[in-house]
């Protein structure tokens, strides 16, 4: 079995933007941006070089494990880079009557049905903002944008029914149809 140039993804290269800044020190990668520093630990499988404004990953051996990280470890980077020049973000939409959030301070607090108000504190690097029925989490780190987001939506998870809960905004609920429905028909 041959395992040579496998990944499509791992075989490009990177091309660092203009006011970004990438430090490779063994399998320690940081990257400064105009939004912030993020800092990675790399698997010791795949080499990582930089030449004059490009980043190259090789694997180090042709085997399964280094084929399956060589992508990965190159999108991980360029996530990186994304992140300290545009951003992530992520947005839950909240359908119900009476559910709301507010942001207080760095914190969210849901409203959702509940006997009690959630409190959802930010981490470091992460950003709350509430337009109407619309939840905006932002970050550098897409990792983290994307797990907040879906502990948010874990507090009250769409349902079936009506589509009461918080959702993604891009997501469709399959909608069913009610015991009065379905006995009609």
């Amino acid at each position: 079995m041959k395992f040579g140039n496998m990944s499509r993804i791992g075989k490009k290269e990177i091309l660092i933007p203009a006011g970004v800044e990438v430090k490779i020190n063994g399998v320690n990668i940081e990257v400064k941006g105009p939004k912030g520093v993020l800092t990675m630990k790399a698997v010791p499988e795949i080499a990582i070089e930089m030449k004059e404004n490009a980043i190259y990953f090789t694997p180090k051996k042709l085997d399964l494990k280094s084929n399956a990280l060589w992508g990965l470890t190159r999108t991980l980077v360029s996530n990186m880079i994304d992140g300290v020049t545009k951003g992530f973000e992520k947005r839950l939409e909240i359908n119900g009557v009476g559910f709301k959030a507010r942001t207080e301070g760095k914190k969210l607090v849901l409203d959702v049905g509940l006997s009690h108000t959630v409190d959802i504190d930010a981490p470091e690097g992460i950003e709350f903002k509430v337009e109407k029925n619309v939840i905006i989490v932002t970050g550098i780190d897409k990792g983290l944008v994307g797990q907040i987001s879906a502990t948010i939506r874990k507090v009250k998870p769409p349902e079936p029914y009506k589509g009461k809960g918080i959702k993604y905004t891009t997501e469709i609920i399959k909608r069913k149809l009610g015991k009065k429905a379905a006995a009609g028909a």
